[in-house]
């Protein structure tokens, strides 16, 4: 257990210093666990460590781990694309879903009576490769979210292109921080969560409002 130990504290200890660094709270930055392809005595391991929210990407893995490993004293966060036709399965296995980029996943997801909190995730660098709506599909949704019962939206979710400089992205994470204070006043909402920043830049995004960061090698090593 040493290893990973060491790594979760020099994670948190990078967290504390750019809190410290942006004049904040470390508190109100919560540690994500990234768990694509680790298997579930690594997640165990971690647990054992401390963590209490993990991320996946894919359903159908998150399916056989979480069945395993329960949800009990555990939050668990679905931070990849969601195909419509899996939505059923969210309810069930997720406390937070990340990535909500269209209308008719926040429909299939309501449909299922139960309570959920999403954050809707912006492709703001365009990528062609990455899920995410732009600010018009944004707004299109939040027009729409008071008919909404059960699905509680509370921040955006972005993902920056890979950098060796960190410093490169830094202005798209400040973007994400404007649009959801601009989405807030528009719509009267109180949106609070901005899931931005890895680890190869999470550094940054908790210096320009991170409240969740999604961390995965920095605390499992590089995938195999």
């Amino acid at each position: 257990m040493k290893p990973m130990a060491d790594s979760i504290r020099a994670v948190r200890e990078r967290i504390d210093r750019a809190c410290t660094k942006a004049g904040r709270n470390a508190g109100q930055v919560r540690l994500v666990a990234v768990t694509k392809t680790v298997g579930i005595e690594g997640i165990e391991q971690a647990i054992r460590c401390g963590l209490v929210d993990f991320g996946e990407n894919y359903v159908q893995e998150a399916k056989e781990k979480i069945s395993r490993i329960g949800r009990e004293g555990i939050r668990w966060h679905m931070i990849g694309h969601v195909q419509t036709n899996k939505a059923k399965y969210i309810p069930q296995f997720f406390d937070y879903v990340h990535s909500v980029d269209r209308w008719e996943l926040l429909a299939a997801l309501e449909r299922y009576g139960k309570p959920m909190k999403v954050l809707f995730e912006l492709n703001l660098a365009q990528e062609a490769t990455k899920h995410g709506t732009d600010e018009d599909g944004l707004r299109a949704m939040l027009e729409k979210v008071f008919s909404l019962k059960h699905v509680k939206p509370v921040g955006l979710m972005t993902m920056a292109p890979y950098s060796d400089d960190p410093e490169t992205v830094r202005g798209l994470f400040a973007t994400l921080r404007k649009m959801l204070e601009k989405m807030n006043r528009e719509f009267a909402l109180a949106m609070n969560e901005l899931s931005m920043g890895m680890s190869s830049d999470f550094e940054v995004a908790v210096e320009e409002g991170a409240t969740m960061v999604r961390v995965g090698t920095a605390i499992f090593g590089e995938r195999t």
